[in-house]
């Protein structure tokens, strides 16, 4: 059996109820308490795991150029950068390294041939877990529920997928014994920030190594010099003049050309999307079914929460939808420029936005959207398991108990347009927001509610004139 196979961890699908009509719905999606710890993580010994253990124990004996350490489980993708901090970290610390991947959507092309990459690297364990489900249920619709949103545009893709990347490696630490993480972070981004942020609050006694921040290898070219150096075979991979990070949520790219601000993106570095002068000349139209602020089904059929997540980056891909160019503002205080796709979370993030315009009051959406700027700037400084982002959270819960119904979009060139909005729930009574007499309005009551409402205005300009 394959050592990768069996480690593959499949959440089970979550299944939505039935909206009640007689009582507001509880939010299908929960996050778990703080202080809980996955038990799902699976450790996996590769074909060749017993020599590297021998010489792993070796290492452990006499310790190494920097420290000493026991075990240390890397964020690993299999590229030159990770396969590099394998020998790195056991001729430095002297441990013994165990390999961690997480499926958080990235695709298939991503994930393959990891083993063997591992295996040559020096790992004497390779981790795999399949985080879609935990990642879109417990990650990103919170996340949507709230409305976040960086600075106007960014749906936070990876800042959400991080979080949820480094709380598995805290629970794989646990499981093989070992007393130290690492990541392959540069010192310039937000995603060190990130990790060790979780790290620090799910396991502080864990040492954290970040390689970037002490080694002497300045780029790519040493870092070739450095896996010939310890028989590391170099990834064969075409380089992409991209720096780019996929997950199920959307797809980033920066570097090249867009490190001007003032260059227009070229259109073969998209991936996720069509160009919308491209895309179908017949609008699509999708019904949308929210549940407690998160979506549940695609034209009446449930989905698990990555089941619909996917269904949608390829309907939206196609139209050419959630195409985002930006400069931003990162966390260590640099501006960045980055051109996102995030196709299927623009037409969710459109839907749900559009569902509470019916279900909540003008006061609660004011404050759900001041909430909404600062649990977005939480997630994206690598806030995620600090108290005030989970007792926003649970605001946030609280008060879309009842955006539950539907909502109809068409999707055309690059546009989501909303055509039709539902909810058993709806404050919006015709019978009073029409323009004929009713019981409950009556238009000559708005004349003493002016006359009240515009008292501190007449009264100033009473002074000014003088009366």
């Amino acid at each position: 059996m394959n050592p990768v196979a069996c480690l593959r961890l499949r959440a089970s699908a979550a299944t939505s109820p039935s909206p009640s009509h007689r009582q507001p719905p509880r939010s299908v999606y929960r996050l778990p308490p703080r202080a809980s710890a996955s038990t799902a993580a699976v450790s996996c010994v590769m074909a060749s795991g017993k020599e590297h253990a021998t010489t792993a124990s070796a290492d452990q004996k006499k310790g190494g150029l920097l420290g000493k350490l026991n075990k240390v489980v890397l964020a690993y993708s299999g590229g030159l950068d990770t396969s590099v901090i394998v020998p790195w970290l056991r001729e430095n610390y002297g441990c013994e390294v165990v390999c961690f991947t997480a499926d958080v959507g990235q695709g298939a092309i991503e994930m393959e041939g990891l083993e063997k990459k591992a295996k040559a690297s020096g790992a004497s364990q390779l981790v795999v877990k399949d985080l879609t489900e935990e990642f879109v249920g417990q990650y990103i619709y919170p996340c949507l529920r709230a409305g976040a949103v960086y600075e106007r545009k960014y749906l936070l893709g990876t800042s959400m997928a991080r979080p949820v990347i480094a709380k598995a490696m805290v629970d794989v630490a646990k499981e093989v014994g070992a007393d130290a993480v690492a990541h392959g972070c540069t010192g310039k981004g937000n995603d060190q920030v990130r990790f060790e942020l979780t790290f620090y609050a799910l396991n502080p006694e864990l040492k954290v190594v970040a390689p970037w921040r002490e080694w002497d290898i300045t780029g790519r070219e040493d870092a070739i010099e450095y896996a010939k150096k310890h028989n590391v075979p170099v990834p064969v991979s075409k380089k992409s003049i991209y720096s780019r990070d996929r997950n199920l949520w959307h797809l980033s790219h920066e570097g090249d050309i867009l490190e001007d601000p003032a260059n227009e993106p070229k259109e073969d570095m998209y991936m996720m999307s069509v160009s919308p002068e491209n895309a179908p000349s017949k609008p699509e139209y999708l019904e949308i079914g929210i549940v407690a602020g998160v979506p549940t089904s695609i034209n009446g059929k449930d989905l698990s929460p990555a089941s619909l997540l996917t269904k949608l980056n390829e309907i939206g891909g196609k139209h050419g939808i959630g195409r985002i160019d930006m400069v931003e503002n990162r966390l260590v205080g640099m501006k960045s420029r980055g051109v996102y796709e995030t196709p299927g979370g623009t037409i969710m993030s459109a839907a749900v936005r559009e569902l509470e315009a019916l279900t909540l009051d003008r006061e609660t959406m004011q404050w759900k959207d001041m909430l909404a700027l600062k649990y977005a700037e939480l997630v994206y400084a690598g806030r995620w398991f600090d108290p005030l982002r989970q007792s926003m959270d649970a605001f946030m819960e609280t008060i879309t108990a009842t955006t539950t119904g539907s909502v109809t979009l068409k999707l055309y060139k690059g546009s989501v347009t909303v055509t039709s909005r539902k909810s058993p729930y709806s404050l919006y009574r015709e019978d009073i927001s029409s323009f004929e007499n009713g019981e409950i309005y009556n238009q000559a009551d708005a004349e003493g509610f002016i006359r009240l409402y515009g008292l501190p205005t007449r009264v100033r300009a009473m002074l000014e004139k003088g009366i």
